[in-house]
């Protein structure tokens, strides 16, 4: 879903990088960090840079030049102490696209209009000269959707909020903004509720929940979205001049969304669905003798794969169930959201990380046999220095009773972990 997403937002044109099934399964047996596998694919060249220049007294502080002997190539040298190189151009730059016009396609005369005619800011692409050659032999565009942000202003901010007892406290408003344009807006912001917690903002626009655009939708469409999600929902939100900003520049403002998170220094790494809620951890008592939930869980897959999706904690091995999906084959086994997976098809797993499991339900095919445990249960059986068996099971025969008996094939389209 969040590849779909990214492509979906990137516009006219976008990048792959791409590995063949063999490099990628050595890479990942071997443990490496694909981010840093991609990087050294491309030492000696750089990403693009977006730079939102505000205009100030002496203007904007940038010349533009013609590369000799190169058509519809543009050097760009900012002025020193000025806005340019406040916002990040650097002497040498190669101009690249200037407020939604590639450079390529304007002559010098058209772009020292655009500069004269700017009003109160600019945004450019730019790259350095060594690292846009690298671009050009590997016949590889440069687009916004590559840059380097940090100076972009407006950016789209993703917030986690968790259900209170008396709902996530603010009001959502659909609004008409001119030209016939409707948003959804976020008002009445109560004090100390969880979206204050969370970061929501009075008068900021609601772009998405878990993910999925509210361009489309009405509001009841919207409410029923963020109701469907149970204890806790992701809301990407921005302040309304922001649409007006990316309208202009042609781009989408979700391709420089901040993943904003509170409360835990350790930031949850998981695959959106908008199905069920995750089960909230809670640390077991001292000395509260604990009795774990462990089963083992028989799937088949179905039309929509096995109904499931899987989390984990960054940079920390282990797997838990994130999402399940409503009527999938992974409900009826008996998958239960945070249940800490302990087994692919009786395989120890709790010290692989999360892309290794997914080989390994890959690899089973259309069955599949997972061992979970319940997270206090795991917790408890750690700490106490007990192993988790077979010999836990007490419920074998009621799962595996769940799973012939679930003979109609799940009605809900879900995404599928394993298929992705």
């Amino acid at each position: 879903m969040e590849v779909a997403r990214r492509i979906q937002v990137s516009g006219s044109q976008f990048c792959f990088l791409v590995l063949d099934e063999k490099a990628y399964d050595q890479a990942v047996s071997e443990g490496r960090d694909l981010r840093e596998f991609a990087k050294a694919r491309g030492e000696g060249w750089k990403p693009p840079r977006l730079c939102h220049i505000k205009k100030d007294a002496p203007g904007l502080g940038l010349n533009i030049l013609p590369v000799e002997d190169e058509k519809g190539k543009f050097t760009v040298s900012p002025v020193k102490g000025g806005a340019a190189e406040r916002a990040g151009v650097r002497k040498g730059d190669r101009l690249i696209w200037m407020d939604g016009a590639m450079a390529s396609e304007l002559t010098h005369s058209a772009i020292s209009k655009m500069v004269k005619k700017c009003s109160n800011h600019m945004t450019v692409l730019v790259i350095d000269s060594d690292s846009e050659k690298s671009y050009t032999n590997r016949k590889m565009p440069i687009l916004p959707a590559m840059a380097d942000t940090e100076s972009m202003p407006f950016r789209p901010r993703r917030l986690h909020l968790v259900l209170g007892p008396e709902g996530y406290g603010f009001l959502l408003r659909q609004e008409k903004v001119g030209a016939g344009r409707t948003v959804h807006m976020v008002r009445e912001v109560d004090n100390g509720s969880p979206a204050e917690l969370g970061g929501v903002k009075e008068g900021e626009m609601l772009l998405e929940v878990n993910g999925e655009s509210t361009d489309s939708l009405s509001h009841d469409e919207v409410v029923s979205k963020i109701r469907q999600s149970g204890q806790q929902v992701t809301l990407t939100t921005m302040p309304l001049q922001g649409q007006d900003f990316y309208t202009k520049l042609g781009l989408s403002p979700l391709l420089f969304c901040v993943d904003v998170t509170s409360g835990s220094p350790e930031e949850k790494k998981e695959i959106p669905m908008t199905l069920k809620p995750a089960v909230p951890h809670v640390e077991p008592e001292e000395g509260v003798q604990i009795d774990p939930n462990v089963r083992r869980c028989i799937l088949q897959k179905g039309s929509a794969g096995f109904g499931f999706h899987l989390g984990c904690v960054q940079q920390k091995p282990g797997t838990f169930i994130s999402q399940v999906a409503v009527d999938g084959p992974g409900e009826g086994s008996g998958l239960l959201q945070g249940d800490v997976v302990v087994e692919v098809n009786g395989q120890n797993v709790e010290k692989q990380s999360v892309e290794d499991v997914i080989l390994h339900v890959k690899r089973g095919g259309d069955a599949l046999s997972l061992l979970v445990v319940d997270q206090e249960g795991y917790d408890w059986l750690k700490k106490n220095g007990k192993p988790i068996t077979v010999n836990q099971l007490s419920t074998i025969s009621e799962v595996e009773e769940s799973v012939s008996s679930a003979a109609e094939p799940p009605t809900q389209k879900t995404d599928d972990l394993s298929d992705e």
